[in-house]
């Protein structure tokens, strides 16, 4: 096999995202024949280098596995939580034996639907702006939006000096606490809610119930399920990936 990036071996072996295998890597966890590699475009070779993480030899997943949760409010989307908070891997506990992370994530006051794997490929795609993946949201204000606002908001507010993409809202439910649903292909951190805030509202409650074509159904909060081999050809092929390796859990 030939070399390969280093942060693209550690994906593959579901260890992480790219993203979170270069930090594993600046701080130093990461070895490769006992030597500690902190160069992110250091490469080897997963055939024959012994490459290590915390000490432990990696290894590949016989499967490719992903799973749909609902997040529950009040959980951190993380594998640990130097806090003490419950995480994601909390809600899963002891039934998902394979060694899984959260795709992106939903702040710890959101709820709705998460996606989990062991393959830091779709990882990557599925959080990458570059492919567009729709995520929509029913998010609930403390008071309604003008037509004006929301046009603004469709054409994108500036957050932090940089405007938001072009998104979707509409609204669902009327009233004193109005609900709109809304569509954005981004996902920075608290994205909505500070969207909402930059037209002067409150996000009260936020659930996502959809991530391209796969959607929360009829899952409780705290429940979660492995998609199917069909649901996940059709997330890959909306991310531009080919047919996963291994057969996904049924």
């Amino acid at each position: 096999m030939p070399e390969e990036r280093l942060q693209k071996i550690l994906a593959r072996a579901g260890i992480a995202s790219r993203r979170k295998a270069e930090e594993l890597m600046l701080a130093g966890r990461v070895t490769v024949n006992g030597a500690a590699v902190m160069e992110m475009g250091a490469k080897a070779d997963a055939a024959r280098d012994h490459i290590k993480v915390d000490g432990k030899l990696i290894r590949f997943p016989k499967q490719t596995v992903v799973i749909a949760l609902n997040k529950p409010r009040e959980v951190v989307t993380t594998v640990s939580d130097p806090e003490g908070r419950r995480t994601v891997m909390h809600v899963l506990g002891r039934a998902v034996k394979e060694r899984v992370f959260p795709i992106g994530r939903l702040d710890y006051h959101s709820e709705g639907l998460l996606l989990l794997t062991n393959d830091g490929d779709l990882a990557l795609r599925v959080m990458s702006p570059a492919t567009h993946l729709e995520k929509t949201y029913v998010v609930k204000a403390n008071g309604s939006l003008t037509e004006e606002q929301m046009e603004h908001f469709r054409n994108g507010v500036a957050l932090y000096g940089k405007r938001t993409a072009s998104a979707q809202i509409r609204p669902i439910r009327g009233g004193a606490n109005p609900w709109y649903e809304v569509v954005i292909t981004e996902g920075r951190q608290n994205q909505v809610r500070l969207m909402f805030r930059h037209l002067g509202r409150l996000v009260e409650k936020l659930r996502r119930v959809r991530i391209g074509p796969l959607t929360l159904g009829d899952l409780a909060p705290g429940e979660f399920r492995y998609l199917d081999e069909r649901e996940a050809a059709r997330l890959r092929r909306a991310v531009g990936l080919e047919a996963p390796r291994g057969r996904p859990h049924r």
